[in-house]
């Protein structure tokens, strides 16, 4: 097997088997260079958790507050700006302290939010469970486990995978970084890990629930902690928020009712389903529905398409399915085949050719995948013995969307494959922003999940500073709520009012087996369609898809 493939695959640990598994970010760096601007943040008050106060950059300028509270005011020198309020703060300027000269509270990193200053001196001290005057207690569920990413890997030929050690030591790593960049009010991340007693694997598949809930009691009870990092899996976070209301981040592509069930308590960087359903039915209704199957292959090339869904059986999945097929009713279109499958990995072989045989019975020319990363092996290996040539569409989730998992995938069949994707443009491995984070604090090297683990975090950071000194679930969430976000390794990304995953819009991409990937110099790549442009949902262009031009 190739070195290049066995370094990229060699960051997918069992310890973060189902947030590797659903959350499609591993490997890709920055895509855009940030300026920033000489307005800075202060913030400061009478104390006992009074807000802060912060200065964005100015209206227009690249994601350094545009898109925040929107009331302007004029600064002293500065002249108009646009405000950010941290906590309910108002707007300031001038320069004082560390953020002198800057506008961003992490230069260089275009999600980081608006420089603040804290000038007080009382925090609120204990303002909610796992919050001190000093430090905000996150745990971390510790699960040492085989699971889909480590089979991935070895299907790669990546025997080498992140052990417990490698992930507690990059988590502590890149907290130190948070803490040492971010304003915490006089507070610091503290990390506490512990071993679970419960297994990813059969939480994934829904069962596991009286292990979840005693690991989420003992995060409760036990360690007090405010937030939950590896809360990525239904059961665990759902026993978390609803059962211990503690904040859980990892949530693996739930819908938005599931989040706003348990608002504001369960967040993830995995994109919601619903998001996912809504812009892969309107990616089916203004370019697919009702027109020739252009790029099926066989006998199956230039038919009118008939369109088919696939996603895993359990039942969070099934819902946003649903709502994909409504939607294409809603306009008066056949929503064609609903497959489904189990995320069973022992039995992936066997259901792949039971999959394919459904489709082809049932003359599918063109089939949406809201799928896991692992399955694609099996059925597009099965789909060529059954010399079946339809066009595969993967709307974004997990990693099949990802150069490295494409290139495993049976290349005569995924050469019909295009879709989106809400990834920002790829880029070599050890340039991202974690890997950046975790090489200025320690001079080894990190876990190869380190910009998933800086992606969760950065959220973390970001809720604490944005929420202001007051800390506590609601304020976290207000906090994250009014962040500016930005657009780039991990594509766009922002809050809008019901939302607790962070993904605003979508690239349309297509496979292209002879172009050489990036991200490991082989063959084998996504291209991004229509220039790179990014569509939000609902903005998607209608007409024939722009797709191996």
């Amino acid at each position: 097997m190739r070195s290049d493939a066995r370094l990229v695959l060699r960051g997918y640990a069992p310890l973060l088997v189902m947030a590797a598994l659903f959350i499609a970010l591993v490997g890709f760096v920055p895509t855009v260079s940030v300026e920033v601007g000489p307005e800075t943040v202060v913030a400061g008050g009478p104390g006992g958790g009074a807000p802060g106060q912060v200065v964005a950059g100015p209206a227009g300028s690249d994601g350094t507050g545009a898109a925040a509270a929107g009331n302007e005011r004029v600064g002293s020198s500065a002249g108009t700006q646009r405000a950010t309020t941290v906590g309910g703060g108002q707007v300031a300027s001038g320069s004082v302290g560390a953020c002198s000269g800057r506008a961003r509270q992490v230069p260089g990193d275009p999600y980081s939010p608006p420089c603040v200053e804290w000038t007080g001196t009382n925090n609120g001290g204990s303002t909610s469970r796992g919050v001190t005057s000093d430090a905000v207690t996150v745990s971390f569920r510790v699960i040492d486990e085989k699971g889909f990413m480590q089979t991935l890997a070895t299907l790669a030929g990546a025997e080498i995978i992140d052990t417990p050690a490698d992930i507690r030591r990059t988590v502590e790593a890149l907290v130190g970084f948070f803490n040492d960049h971010y304003e915490m009010y006089g507070r610091k991340i503290k990390t506490a890990f512990f071993d679970g007693t419960g297994s990813s694997s059969t939480e994934l598949l829904g069962g596991g629930r009286a292990e979840a809930v005693a690991d989420a009691a003992q995060v409760a009870d036990e360690i007090g902690a405010f937030i939950e990092m590896n809360g990525s899996t239904e059961p665990f976070a759902d026993a978390l928020t609803r059962g211990n209301g503690v904040i859980a981040f990892g949530s693996p592509y739930l819908s938005r009712k599931w989040h706003l069930d348990r608002a504001p308590l369960a967040w993830s960087i995995a994109t919601d389903c619903s998001i996912v359903a809504e812009a892969a039915a309107e990616l089916a209704i203004k370019t697919l529905a009702g027109k020739p199957a252009l790029f099926a292959g066989g006998n199956l090339q230039g038919k009118t398409r008939k369109l088919a869904g696939m996603s895993p059986e359990n039942a969070w999945y099934q819902e946003c399915h649903d709502d994909s097929i409504r939607k294409l009713e809603e306009a008066g279109l056949d929503p064609g085949i609903k497959v489904n499958y189990k995320l069973d990995i022992n039995s992936m072989s066997n259901q792949a050719a039971s999959v394919i045989a459904q489709l082809k019975d049932g003359g599918a020319t063109t089939v949406l995948l809201g799928i896991d990363p692992i399955f694609p092996v099996f059925f597009t290996a099965k789909a060529e013995e059954q010399n079946y040539q339809p066009e595969w569409v993967p709307v974004g989730t997990a990693l099949s969307d990802w150069d490295v998992s494409g290139q495993l995938y049976d290349q005569d069949q995924w050469s019909h494959a295009f879709g989106i994707s809400s990834l920002g443009e790829p880029t070599p491995i050890r340039a991202g922003l974690g890997y950046s984070a975790y090489k200025s604090v320690r001079a080894d090297e990190p876990a190869f999940t380190v910009e998933q683990i800086y992606g969760t975090l950065l959220l973390i950071a970001t809720g604490i500073q944005m929420a202001g000194p007051s800390l506590t679930p609601q304020t976290f969430a207000t906090g994250l709520k009014s962040w500016p976000g930005g657009t780039g390794p991990f594509g766009t990304w922002g809050f809008g009012p019901n939302d607790y995953t962070p993904t605003r819009d979508y690239r349309v991409i297509w496979w292209d087996p002879k172009g050489v990937s990036v991200v490991n110099s082989q063959p084998g790549r996504y291209v991004s369609a229509y220039g790179g442009k990014r569509f939000p949902t609902g903005q998607f262009p209608s007409g024939d898809l722009q797709v191996f031009e």
